[in-house]
């Protein structure tokens, strides 16, 4: 993170110079400093993130990639005529262990087209679908499999 801030501080800056890089490194430690013991920062937990970084771009290119395939699904329900939706509420528990989990379950069932997450409370999702196929195995699907990876 300290590298990032004073990244960020040559980058804003737009030329190196010594007093420069000499003040850049001054303040990246203090927002550094202020980052730690206002809100709880610490280098284990950076070290967490870059450890799932691969595993989160992953999740990211799966979630991009079942937005795209569920857009053109809805996109085929609404151009033919005897494709009619059939709207079902379906619950499920995802048994994913952390709250962190779950909620970015819901937020990645919601951006895909046809399904929105109407509720959860803790595990346990109630969700609407536009057709009953897209409630099949949703406490299994790419998303759920790819967070069970994530360890705390």
């Amino acid at each position: 993170m300290f590298i990032l801030f004073f990244a960020l501080w040559i980058i804003l800056n737009g030329r190196i110079t010594l007093e420069l890089v000499l003040l850049g490194i001054l303040i990246a430690a203090a927002v550094f400093l202020f980052a730690h013991f206002a809100f709880g920062y610490s280098i284990a937990g950076e070290g967490r993130i870059l450890r799932h970084l691969p595993l989160a771009i992953w999740y990211l290119i799966n979630l991009t990639v079942q937005i795209v395939i569920a857009s053109l699904n809805v996109i085929a329900v609404i151009v033919n005529p005897s494709r009619k939706p059939d709207p079902v509420l379906v619950e499920f528990h995802s048994g994913l262990p952390t709250e962190f989990q779950n909620v970015v379950l819901a937020n990645s069932i919601t951006l895909t087209p046809g399904t929105v997450t109407v509720s959860l409370q803790g595990d346990h999702f109630t969700v609407h679908c536009l057709l009953p196929d897209y409630a099949k195995d949703l406490a299994e699907s790419s998303f759920v499999k790819l967070l069970r990876r994530f360890t705390p």
